[in-house]
């Protein structure tokens, strides 16, 4: 079974773990490390022979376009990760429409793709958001992975489903959740980002297995460029759980991510989206 492989693309400051510490105004002074870091992620999964998805911020595009270019070029995924990290529960309907139509046009220009993938930075599509999935769809987008199915102090829906659902009767629309894993009855984050980089290798591997074997669909795993990047700035003024959430382990982020292309069969998002579509029909 081939799982879906997503990056997040965004720079160390635009973290969700830092949005109440460093001001959107500030981004552009500071050391930008989203390129050469992206770059570092190509060439693994060029190693590794392996196609993923790379959901990109507008705001990261504007700037680096012949990055786009790279990714595209490739054979990866351009899809949208909204322009500059706001969560989708902070827009209005009329806004967060504002928000797609801005960052598409800014990928689809620097890529050269057609862009039909969404990812709601910090997962923020959620009950509060009732009408995303209905704005998504009239844009035409194909599919989103904007959910995780789970309670995290951050973001989270437990009450979605954890696998591919239909957002809205007859329509197209898919919504990849990213995964879970079930263990004594509880729902456990194990999509990747933070909880892959700060847990064993071997619980990833068991959730992967899991959601493979038992429940029979693919995993749709996801991780950040900054999270191979040990050097990166340190925020000394960040709340603590912030900082130990984010710094934690990135010096062994690499060589697990290589492992993990290694022990499972990957893909890009839209061809898994492709496959839970006809699923869930």
């Amino acid at each position: 079974m081939r799982n879906a492989l997503s990056v997040d693309v965004e720079d160390w400051f635009q973290v969700g773990a830092f949005e109440r510490t460093i001001r959107r105004a500030d981004w552009d002074g500071l050391a930008h490390r989203v390129e050469r870091n992206t770059d570092a992620v190509l060439a693994l999964f060029a190693e590794a022979g392996v196609t993923g998805t790379f959901f990109t911020l507008g705001w990261v595009a504007e700037r680096y376009p012949a990055l786009m270019r790279r990714i595209a070029d490739a054979g990866h995924e351009v899809a949208s990760h909204g322009y500059d990290h706001a969560r989708v529960f902070t827009f209005t309907p009329e806004e967060f429409r504002a928000d797609l139509r801005k960052a598409r046009a800014i990928l689809e220009d620097a890529s050269g793709q057609q862009v039909n993938g969404y990812r709601a930075p910090s997962f923020s599509i959620d009950a509060r958001t009732p009408w995303a999935h209905p704005i998504l769809a009239e844009e035409g987008y194909a599919y989103s992975s904007s959910v995780a199915p789970v309670r995290h102090d951050h973001y989270g829906w437990p009450e979605s489903p954890r696998f591919a659902w239909r957002p809205i009767a007859g329509s197209p629309l898919v919504e990849l959740p990213v995964t879970t894993a079930k263990l004594g009855g509880r729902t456990l984050a194990a999509g990747g980002g933070g909880f892959f980089r700060l847990l064993p290798y071997a619980f990833s591997r068991w959730a992967i297995r899991q959601v493979n074997g038992e429940a029979q669909h693919p995993a749709i795993i996801y991780f950040h460029p900054w999270e191979i990047d040990p050097d990166q700035p340190r925020v000394a003024d960040a709340p603590l759980r912030s900082r130990v959430r984010h710094y934690t382990n990135l010096s062994v982020m690499a060589g697990k991510l290589r492992r993990l292309v290694r022990d499972f069969a990957w893909t890009r998002v839209d061809a898994v989206a492709a496959q839970e579509r006809e699923r869930v029909a």
